[in-house]
């Protein structure tokens, strides 16, 4: 174990004291470490840090102790697989179980949501999102072999028709019911609960892969490769994943609530991961049959986005994906505006939302 390593247990010891016990440690010990800086985490209750050595950071993160489990914990699991398949995801340095501590490569501070706000043409856009799209190809048609990965817990896990409807209920409990305060008629909500249900029950009998589960702009990181001339893409934020349709994780990436793409760029992005998908796996896609559950898959995964932001405000009192809301609905607008058989679904969703 090198002295970072072993340093980095002390410090955290000192830090769940106090902020003061911490400081008064790198001030008068001769440890590496020179200082430790919070960081913005996620929407989750894991805790970050970055800690500054003599040489260069890492990041600390923290999260309830799993001594026992370091096997199975699903962030260092999936870590592993995902890495065995030159899937681009961070270095692993030391775990400390029973503390709950991960200490990581630091990745720096830029997302893909960051990155995009540096592009002035669409192309320059596009060829951003394609770098992402490569990941994910590889992702679904390497690390998607069950028989390399017979104990994982995310080849146990699947989108099955019961999750995919408990995720629209909890939508419709947390932000029509609950944040909205909406009394919806009982008619209204038999049509939620059918037309929801009878898509839920579409894309639960398509064939499955392995899924990140949260892939979109603020799950990847950019970063430059050791040359300095280019840039890795890199997957964050992992450890739930499961088998789910192949186009869960691109519409999370292509129909993001937090940046909006143009249709035609949505398109020509869908057109590029259906030929990068072809060539790696050696099998033909049917573009009607995918974009179709690319749609409905719209629909589903950014109603339950919409639950989560709200449940965050529910249950926590925390505001701040809120503002996503608008463009999460926009996006489930534009895919139900595609399906005239869905126009009661999409009239009474948006007769609730607005009146």
């Amino acid at each position: 174990m090198t002295v970072i390593h072993h340093e980095f247990r002390i410090m955290f010891d000192h830090l769940i004291k106090s902020e003061d016990s911490l400081n008064s440690w790198i001030m008068n010990s001769a440890q590496v470490i020179r200082s430790v800086q919070r960081i913005p985490g996620d929407a989750s209750t894991r805790r970050y840090y970055r800690i500054f050595s003599d040489q260069k950071s890492y990041i600390l993160m923290s999260m309830e102790p799993f001594e026992g489990l370091d096997q199975e914990m699903s962030f260092l699991s999936v870590q592993r697989h995902l890495l065995q398949f030159q899937v681009d995801v961070p270095q692993i340095f030391d775990i400390d179980p029973t503390r709950g501590l991960v200490l990581l490569e630091d990745l720096g501070d830029v997302t893909l949501l960051r990155r995009l706000q540096e592009v002035s043409t669409s192309d320059a856009e596009r060829h951003l999102y394609e770098r992402v799209i490569d990941s994910l190809v590889l992702l679904q048609v390497k690390a998607s072999a069950r028989s390399e990965a017979k104990d994982l817990e995310a080849f146990r896990l699947r989108f099955d028709f019961e999750k995919l409807m408990w995720e629209m209920d909890f939508a419709i409990e947390h932000f029509y019911k609950s944040y909205l305060g909406r009394d919806i008629a009982d008619q209204d909500l038999r049509i939620l609960r059918d037309e929801l249900g009878e898509i839920c029950q579409y894309l639960a009998d398509q064939p499955t892969v392995l899924t990140h589960r949260d892939f979109h702009s603020r799950n990847v990181m950019v970063t430059p490769h050791s040359d300095l001339k280019t840039e890795r893409f890199v997957m964050i934020d992992f450890q739930d994943a499961r088998l789910g349709p192949q186009q869960y994780d691109l519409v999370s990436l292509l129909k993001d609530s937090y940046y909006q793409l143009d249709e035609s760029q949505i398109q020509l992005l869908i057109h590029y991961y259906i030929a990068r998908y072809e060539a790696l796996s050696g099998s033909q896609v049917d573009h009607e049959h995918f974009v179709r559950v690319f749609d409905l898959m719209s629909v589903q995964r950014n109603l339950k986005a919409i639950g989560s932001f709200a449940s965050f405000f529910n249950k926590r009192g925390n505001p701040m994906y809120l503002k996503y809301i608008g463009n999460t609905f926009e996006n489930i607008r534009r895919s139900l505006l595609k399906y005239p058989k869905y126009s009661a679904l999409r009239e009474t969703l948006f007769y609730y939302y607005y009146f």
